[in-house]
Parts: structure tokens; sequence; C-alpha cells
């Protein structure tokens, strides 16, 4: 759970630090840059333990889906709280594809 907690804060910081500019269109480009820069770098000290933390428990590829997921939720609550964009049908259908594919990744054959 750790992992997880980890992987879900390091998230909410790089959707910020990759999506959280484009409220501020006519700031200067360098200037949302380095704020996105300094963003990311805290989002690096909880992304970095969780997947040291993680691997000890999961495979890399496993982590990997498990980012993809984390990702996709919180891009999800992210894009319509704060950037107030809708979330279509076909949306929702490419985000359970995704979390399908965990079943897959977590399913010992």
């Amino acid at each position: 759970m750790r992992t997880i907690t980890l992987l879900t804060i390091s998230n909410i910081f790089m959707t910020f630090a990759w999506y959280g500019h484009l409220k501020f269109k006519d700031s200067p480009l360098w200037k949302v840059v380095f704020i996105s820069w300094l963003i990311a770098f805290v989002e690096y000290c909880f992304q970095v333990p969780a997947n040291r933390i993680g691997h000890k428990t999961f495979s890399a590829a496993q982590l990997k889906v498990i980012q993809e997921i984390v990702t996709l939720v919180v891009f999800a609550v992210f894009s319509i709280l704060y950037l107030k964009e809708g979330i279509r049908w076909n949306y929702i259908v490419a985000f359970l594809m995704i979390i399908g594919a965990s079943f897959f990744m977590f399913n010992k054959w």
C-alpha cells in the first residue's frame, strides 16, 4: 500500500507539472517550464522511493501498470476539477481497457 500511496502523491505533482500550466497560457513559456521542473523535482522525491519500495514486491512491468492506472485516475480527477474538462464515454472505455490490462499483468497463469 505504501507504493500506491507514494505513486499517487507522485502523480498528483507530475500532473500539475505537465498540465497545470494550461490554465496560465499568458505566462511566458520559460517561466512555466521552470516552474514545471520545480514541481517535477518534488514528484521524483516520491516516485523514486515508490519504485524502490515497490520493486521488492512487484516486477518492473507490474510497477509500470500500477503507475499507469494511478496516472489515469489522478488525471481524470485533475481534468474534471482543475481544468474543468468533461469525461466522455470513450475516455471511460479507454481507461477501463487499460485497467483491464492489469488483470493480465497480475494474473499468474
